[in-house]
């Protein structure tokens, strides 16, 4: 019988810098940041940058214009009280937050968007899935996130997790729609960032990237 895996899979350019851990580092993450560590479904990462300085994107992601509506640009700040973030908190945030089962990475996208391409150790929480949903449905998922349900039957946002959370970039309003969904439920601004470059901000640096893509078995 054949099986549906869903596997992480590096791009091109992350398996060469994987394979080849001697060779030395022309475009560092910062002055003194060459790489992190992270896991991916199991899978050890290393998140670095493309080595090769005349690289450049080929991809939809080179696109400078999109239809508008609905691809509009953004405005900076989604809530006073969320923090914006950029790539070096965000690293921070994989390094000291998600490796440690302290944090949790969320790619608000829909689903074809997250298997398509990813952010390594992301996981994707489609912002549909907090949209005008049962109950049920949404108490599952924060329950995963760490929310506990009271004796009152009353949801306890105490002790969940944080959460760093982006989409496509600055034209891209998925991940508004998922951080209105999370406060009207009453998670937390504490809890929260958002990586308003998204992840074409992530590859317009050439950070590592992930597909997860479906391998028969």
């Amino acid at each position: 019988m054949k099986k549906l895996l869903i596997l992480p899979l590096l791009t091109a350019f992350a398996i060469a810098q994987n394979s080849n851990n001697n060779e030395k580092i022309l475009v560092k993450i910062s002055k003194d940041i060459s790489s992190i560590n992270t896991t991916d479904n199991g899978h050890k990462v290393k998140i670095s940058r493309v080595q090769d300085s005349d690289n450049v994107l080929t991809d939809d992601y080179t696109k400078t214009s999109r239809a508008c509506p609905p691809f509009c640009i953004q405005p900076t700040k989604i809530d006073k009280n969320i923090q914006n973030i950029e790539e070096l908190e965000l690293l921070s945030f994989i390094q000291n937050k998600v490796t440690k089962n302290r944090g949790i990475l969320v790619d608000s996208r829909l689903k074809s968007w997250f298997e398509l391409e990813t952010i390594p150790s992301s996981i994707n929480i489609p912002y549909t899935a907090l949209q005008n949903q049962p109950r049920a449905k949404v108490q599952k998922i924060f329950k995963a996130l760490g929310m506990k349900i009271k004796t009152d039957k009353t949801w306890d946002f105490s002790n969940v997790k944080e959460l760093a959370i982006f989409d496509n970039g600055v034209w891209c309003k998925q991940a508004q729609y998922f951080v209105e969904a999370l406060l009207k439920y009453n998670y937390p601004t504490s809890k929260l960032s958002y990586y308003r470059s998204g992840f074409q901000g992530w590859k317009l640096v050439g950070l590592t990237t992930i597909v997860h893509k479906e391998i028969v078995k």
